[in-house]
């Protein structure tokens, strides 16, 4: 059976998915409008943002597609996929938008994490891989790998 890695304590979610699709660029941290019943539920670590992305519109930033299980037991209408504003200053919003309108890149949620008692969202700017580029990834990563493995041998020894 293989080892899982421990989650860092902060960290509440994390898209390893986007780091093998895409090639990370330049990375922002952005605070995340949330309502009551979410904050209980991230604290529950019921969050997910492996297929969410940040849709930049009227000068602002969302984060659309991530998914905050709701609470059993409340009488409140939830919704778990709804929108969530992401609050960076105009500067920041104006660097990624020049970006994902001159250079072709795409602004993609990497990790949801606490930052003291705040929930803050990790966004990074984007170019994709190609397939060719995703198997010389994992072809180094082996390589590496073995590497490893054989100076542990020849330390062992």
């Amino acid at each position: 059976m293989a080892k899982q890695k421990k989650k860092s304590i902060n960290t509440i979610a994390d898209n390893r998915r986007a780091r093998f699709n895409f090639e990370l660029k330049e990375k922002y941290e952005a605070g995340v409008s949330l309502e009551g019943w979410e904050a209980k539920s991230i604290r529950e670590d019921k969050a997910q943002i492996a297929e969410s992305y940040v849709l930049l519109k009227d000068g602002e930033a969302w984060l659309i597609g991530c998914y905050v299980n709701p609470l059993k037991n409340s009488n409140q209408e939830m919704d778990p996929a709804r929108s969530r504003k992401l609050l960076l200053n105009k500067k920041e919003l104006a660097e990624i938008f020049r970006a994902t309108q001159q250079k072709g890149l795409t602004c993609i949620p990497t990790k949801l994490f606490w930052k003291k008692e705040l929930v803050k969202c990790e966004i990074a700017l984007a170019s994709g891989r190609k397939s060719q580029d995703k198997r010389e990834n994992i072809k180094s990563r082996d390589w590496d790998r073995q590497k490893a493995k054989e100076l542990r041998e020849r330390t062992k020894n």
